[in-house]
């Protein structure tokens, strides 16, 4: 691409910061390409529209949560990057639904740290219909809100059915995570071929219809290339998703990703820059990875149209204590206008 091309393109890219109309697909393919000292350019534009079009209550300008695993391994679905897969040989701990005062426990240490969003993640395919241990995490659920009245209570418990669906958001929850992790037309052959990207997809409609606003990403890292990501990015703007979380793949033993090759901290910038550009008024969270794969570069990238993070412990693998985030929040809030 000519130089003239490029700053043209750059040009073309700010229309999104005057109007908040999401950019072009066929100008985030072109977008892309860039390389070198372009993609700055493009990063700085990615930072100007999160702080125009996403307002949030926080002052530090963060949408910042914290999860649980709240049931461990022994899963029968077999998604090529996860340790909690019964298809894959990691060493991962394995327990069935934690006691409600284990959960309460937990959502207090965060709490008592300043986070106001707490998630309790479930491995499995998700529960369809209502049985006794889906009752029981919505007893957690009302006993949550009763302790942290204060608590935003979020879930993510694999695929729903009508009345699960249902039940949740009777019963506040105020984000339902359930990520498409590629470009659907690829999940089968990146993710996992046990179920469906479809049922994932039915779920999301699910829990709209229902009025439960979702939390929805992928994956970077799995084997796909930089038009799978654009594919995937603008695969979200028909699911009206809320907070869309990237994730960077943690490779982890005994998965068939094990040996997968970190993608280049320049793809991940161009990645997360095109997703605001495509999501101007969205919540993007940079999830898994941060700390971890991308080290020395997450501040970086949390400046490349991030606008929060998953901040403590992630499922299976370390995160990053919640004092030396909320640190690291103030420091970012110099470059947010605020």
């Amino acid at each position: 691409m000519t130089i003239t091309g490029i700053n043209g393109l750059i040009e073309k890219a700010y229309d999104v910061l005057e109007t908040g109309i999401p950019l072009s697909y066929s100008g985030a393919l072109l977008l892309a390409e860039l390389e070198g000292e372009d993609i700055m350019d493009l990063v700085s534009l990615a930072n100007k529209v999160r702080n125009r079009f996403v307002s949030l209550p926080e002052e530090s300008g963060m949408h910042t949560c914290s999860i649980l695993n709240a049931k461990s391994g022994v899963c029968a679905e077999n998604c090529r990057f996860c340790a909690q897969s019964l298809h894959n040989g990691a060493d991962v701990e394995q327990y069935s639904l934690l006691e409600q005062g284990d959960i309460l426990t937990a959502a207090g240490e965060v709490y008592g740290e300043g986070i106001r969003r707490f998630g309790i993640v479930t491995s499995g395919y998700g529960y369809r219909s209502v049985n006794p241990e889906f009752l029981r995490i919505i007893e957690t659920i009302d006993r949550l809100h009763q302790e942290y009245p204060q608590l935003k209570v979020c879930a993510s418990l694999g695929m729903l059915g009508e009345e699960t669906a249902s039940m949740l958001a009777r019963h506040d929850v105020a984000h339902y995570n359930i990520n498409v992790q590629v470009a659907p037309d690829r999940y089968s052959e990146l993710i996992a071929d046990s179920h469906r990207v479809e049922d994932r997809i039915e779920t999301i409609k699910l829990l709209r219809k229902n009025g439960i606003p979702v939390c929805c990403g992928g994956i970077l890292g799995v084997g796909e290339t930089m038009q799978d990501r654009v594919d995937f990015i603008y695969s979200l703007q028909d699911l009206d998703i809320a907070v869309i979380p990237l994730n960077v793949l943690v490779p982890i033993e005994g998965t068939p990703l094990e040996e997968a090759e970190t993608p280049m901290v320049a793809d991940v910038l161009k990645t997360f820059a095109i997703c605001r550009l495509a999501h101007p008024g969205k919540i993007i969270k940079f999830a898994a990875g941060r700390e971890t794969v991308m080290k020395d570069f997450q501040g970086l990238l949390m400046l490349a149209g991030a606008n929060g993070f998953l901040t403590g412990g992630y499922l299976t693998t370390r995160g990053r204590d919640v004092g030396d985030d909320r640190r690291f929040m103030q420091q970012l809030a110099g470059f947010s206008g605020r």
